[in-house]
């Protein structure tokens, strides 16, 4: 156990909104485990957060059962506990342009960006519904709303409206004062978005900073762009 601070795990942690969103976490006081799937990457990360960041990282790949599993064995027996789960990891597949990506490419896509959010909260929330307390945030987009379906990055629209999808249906299992919620987080300036982009990493973290430190009474289930509700 790590005394009592609440444990916070960030996936596709590395870099870009997902190292800023490590970095927040640490400022409010939180043991903040950075994972990624390349070690080298991880320890850059990690090396990234100085002044005394309470971080620490740890390898996972969200697309596969085993490292998932592994990962909360290892969470289990390190801390016992999670508070805090921001599913962040994803990638384009295609990039921007793709029109009408191949099968390959679209099932891909679902199964790290939508999917490897199901299998962590498959693990995670039993243990914060026995514990009664737990924020899940899963970065999605406001690509993937209905709303907003047009043409263009077909494999990355629809795995975010199917991680949107995973918000809905796990915020029902939902137990007392555990909260899980989709938050886009805007366009921001990364290696995914771009330097075009006009958010900064900091604004763009905000918003997940936000569903992550919720209080009792916050939203379960919703879609937010910097802490106000969006359409789905």
């Amino acid at each position: 156990m790590s005394g009592k601070k609440r444990i916070a795990v960030v996936t596709g942690a590395s870099r870009g909104l997902g190292l800023e969103t490590c970095r927040q976490l640490a400022a409010q006081g939180y043991r903040v485990i950075l994972t990624a799937r390349d070690e080298a990457a991880i320890q850059r990360g990690v090396a990234a957060l100085k002044g005394g960041a309470d971080v620490e990282g740890h390898p996972l790949d969200v697309s596969s059962d085993g490292s998932v599993d592994a990962f909360f064995a290892w969470l289990a027996k390190a801390h016992g506990r999670i508070d805090v789960l921001v599913n962040n990891a994803g990638r384009t597949y295609g990039g921007w342009s793709e029109r009408l990506p191949d099968a390959a490419a679209m099932a891909a896509a679902i199964d790290n960006n939508a999917l490897g959010g199901w299998r962590m909260i498959l693990r995670a929330l039993p243990m914060m519904n026995d514990a009664g307390y737990g924020r899940i945030v899963n970065v999605s987009s406001g690509m993937g709303a209905l709303t907003d379906m047009n043409g263009g990055s077909a494999a990355y629209r629809i795995s975010k409206t199917a991680l949107n999808a995973v918000t809905r249906i796990a915020s029902n299992e939902a137990g007392a004062n555990v909260k899980i919620n989709s938050v886009c987080p805007g366009w921001v300036r990364t290696d995914m978005g771009g330097q075009g982009a006009t958010l900064s990493a900091e604004q763009g973290a905000s918003g997940i900073i936000w569903a992550a430190t919720l209080p009792d009474d916050g939203p379960n289930g919703g879609f937010f762009r910097h802490g106000k509700p969006i359409a789905w």
